[in-house]
C-alpha cells in the first residue's frame, strides 16, 4: 500500500480522530485526511506534516491513487457516502453501524459484489486479542455447548441523537455474539427501555432473545454513572468472563462451577473460585490491529473478518431490537391512552374515570361526570348531564340530567327536559355529602319530555310515562302514568300497542 492512499473521510469527528491515531501508526500508509472541519484539519496536518488533507471528497473519489475510503460519519450518513465511494472503485471501510437500514446496506453488498471491492465494517471487538481468544476456546469445545450470554455496557455518554443505545453500544456485542452462535439470527427478540434525553431515541434497554439453544441477556446504558464492559460466556462446562475496563487481567476464566453431589438424586452446588486469568497480547490497541486488517485486505484481496455480510447480520438484530422497542412502547401508549371505540362530539366533555362502552355517541354540549356508567349503543343527546348509570342502549333526550344515584336498566327512553332527581328534601345549608336517594327505572321503559320522576321510586319494565306526568310512587311493569300526581290510566306492550282502562 506504500504507492496507495487511504482517505479517512470525517478524521476529525469523535470517531474519526481515534481511526487518524491509529492508523498513523501504521509506519507505511499514505494517508488522506478529509474532513469540513478546516480548522481541525490544520491543526492536524500541523501536527503530521507529511499527511495530506482536503475538505472536498469529490476531489478524494476522483484521484485514482486512492484506494480505500475509511467512513467515519454519523450513522444516517454511512449509506450515501459508502454508494458513492463503492461507485468510484474504492474499498470501503464502514464504522458501526453499517447503516440504519437493512436494504441500504444489501444494496452496499451487492455493489461492493459486482465490482469485487474490499467492504468491511468496523466491529472493533472481533480485533480485540480477547475475543479472539474467546472465539478459539469455544470452537475448542472447552467450555461446552453455550447455554447463555450476557453482555453489560454501560457508560456516561456519550449521548447520541439520531441512533438508540441498541444502535451505538449494541452493534459490537451483537456481533460477537452472532460469531459465538454460528452466525444464526435470534427467531424473536424483546426488548426494553426508555428514552430519557431525547424523545424517541432510547438511552437504556434491556434485550433478551434466544439463539437456539443459547439464551442471550443484553443490557446497555448511556446513562450510568460507572464504565462497565462485560461479556459473559457461560458454557455447560465452563464460564469465561471478559471485562475491557480492566487493565491488564481482561479475561478470565471458570472451569467446573458446578459440583454434583450424591450418587442416586445428584444436587448442584456452586464451585466458586477466582477463575484463571487468561494471558492477552496487549501491546496493541484493536483498533490498530481492527486498521492493519483492513490494509492487509485491501493488499490481499481476503474477504474481511467483519465483511458487509456480517454487517447485514447485526444490522438485521439491531432492526428486531429496534422494532420490539417500538412495539412495546407503542403498546403502553395504547394502554395508557386508548382511542375509545365511541363518539363523542368536540363540544362536549368526558371526565376521566367515566366508564363509557363501545358504540355510544355522545353529541353536543354535554357533560359526562367520572361516576357516570354508559352501556354500550346508548346514545345521549345535546346539552345532558350524565353522573349516573345508564345500561345498554339507552336514548338521552335534549337537555336531560342523570344524576348520581340515578339508574336506567337497558334501553330505556328519557325524553326531551325530563327531570330525574336524587334528593328528596334539597337544602343549599345541608348538602347530602354523596348520600343520594337511590331512582331506579327498569329495561324498555319510557319516560316523557318534560316528565319528573321524584327519587326513591322504582319505574317497571316497559312502563310509558307521559309527558309532563309527575311520578311520586312505584309504576308497575307496562303500566302507562299521566298527571300530575301520576295515575295508571292503561297498560301498554314491548312493541308500543296500548290498552286504556
Amino acid at each position: 500500500m506504500e504507492q496507495k492512499k487511504i482517505c479517512i473521510l470525517g478524521s476529525t469527528g469523535m470517531w474519526g480522530k481515534n481511526i487518524t491515531r491509529s492508523m498513523l501508526e501504521i509506519d507505511t500508509i499514505n494517508l488522506i485526511l478529509c474532513d469540513i472541519n478546516q480548522e481541525a484539519l490544520d491543526k492536524l496536518q500541523t501536527q503530521y506534516p507529511n499527511i495530506s488533507t482536503t475538505t472536498d471528497f469529490d476531489s478524494v473519489l476522483s484521484n485514482l491513487d486512492v484506494q480505500a475510503v475509511m467512513i467515519a460519519l454519523p450513522a444516517p450518513m454511512h449509506y450515501s457516502f459508502a454508494k458513492r465511494a463503492l461507485e468510484a472503485n474504492k474499498d470501503v471501510y464502514i464504522e458501526k453501524p453499517m447503516t440504519l437500514d437493512v436494504g441500504e446496506a444489501e444494496e452496499l453488498v451487492r455493489l461492493a459484489r459486482q465490482k469485487n471491492l474490499i467492504l468491511m465494517i468496523g466491529h472493533l471487538l472481533h480485533y480485540h486479542p480477547a475475543i479472539e481468544t474467546i472465539k478459539t476456546i469455544v470452537k475448542s469445545g472447552q467450555i461446552g455447548k453455550i447455554i447463555n450470554i450476557v453482555s453489560n455496557r454501560f457508560n456516561l455518554g456519550i449521548f447520541r441523537t439520531h441512533e438508540n443505545v441498541t444502535l451505538s453500544f449494541g452493534c459490537h456485542d451483537i456481533s460477537v455474539i452472532l460469531a459465538l452462535c454460528g452466525d444464526k439470527l435470534p427467531t424473536q427478540v424483546h426488548s426494553f427501555g426508555s428514552s430519557n434525553l431525547t424523545k424517541g431515541i432510547h438511552d437504556t434497554t434491556n434485550t433478551i432473545f434466544q439463539i437456539g439453544e443459547t439464551y442471550v441477556n443484553m443490557n446497555l446504558s448511556w446513562m450510568h454513572p460507572f464504565k462497565e464492559q462485560k461479556l459473559t460466556i457461560i458454557g455447560e462446562k465452563g464460564m469465561l468472563v471478559f471485562d475491557d475496563v480492566e487493565p491488564i487481567d481482561k479475561l478470565r476464566m471458570y472451569s467446573n462451577y458446578i459440583n454434583w453431589s450424591g450418587s442416586s438424586n445428584p444436587v448442584p452446588t456452586a464451585n466458586k473460585t477466582e477463575g484463571q486469568v487468561i494471558p492477552l497480547d496487549l501491546t496493541k490497541s484493536p483498533l490498530v490491529r481492527e486498521c492493519e486488517h483492513f490494509i492487509h485486505c485491501c493488499e490481499t484481496r481476503e474477504t474481511p473478518i467483519t465483511p458487509g455480510e456480517e454487517g447485514i447480520r447485526v444490522l438485521k438484530v439491531l432492526t428486531m431490537c429496534s422494532d420490539a422497542l417500538n412495539s412495546v412502547k407503542e403498546l403502553s401508549e395504547s394502554q395508557a391512552n386508548p382511542k375509545p371505540d365511541y363518539f363523542v362530539h368536540e363540544s362536549s366533555l368526558v371526565d376521566p374515570g367515566a366508564q363509557i362502552e363501545s358504540g355510544v355517541k355522545i353529541w353536543h354540549w354535554s357533560h359526562v361526570t367520572p361516576t357516570a356508567q354508559i352501556g354500550s349503543g346508548s346514545n345521549i343527546g345535546q346539552n345532558c348531564y350524565i353522573a349516573g348509570k345508564l345500561g345498554p342502549g339507552c336514548k338521552v333526550q335534549n337537555n336531560v340530567s342523570v344524576y348520581q344515584g340515578v339508574e336506567c336498566e337497558s334501553n330505556v327512553f328519557l325524553g326531551p327536559s325530563c327531570v330525574l332527581t336524587n334528593d328528596i328534601n334539597p337544602r343549599c345549608g345541608a348538602p347530602k355529602g354523596g348520600e343520594y336517594i337511590q331512582t331506579l327505572i327498569k329495561s324498555g321503559a319510557t319516560i316523557g319530555a318534560n316528565a319528573t320522576i321524584v327519587c326513591g321510586t322504582t319505574i317497571g319494565s316497559h312502563a310509558l310515562i307521559g309527558a309532563g306526568a309527575v311520578v311520586t310512587k312505584d309504576v308497575e311493569p307496562y303500566a302507562i302514568m299521566v298527571g300530575n300526581p301520576a295515575r295508571r290510566i292503561g297498560t301498554i306492550d314491548e312493541q308500543g300497542e296500548r290498552t286504556l282502562f
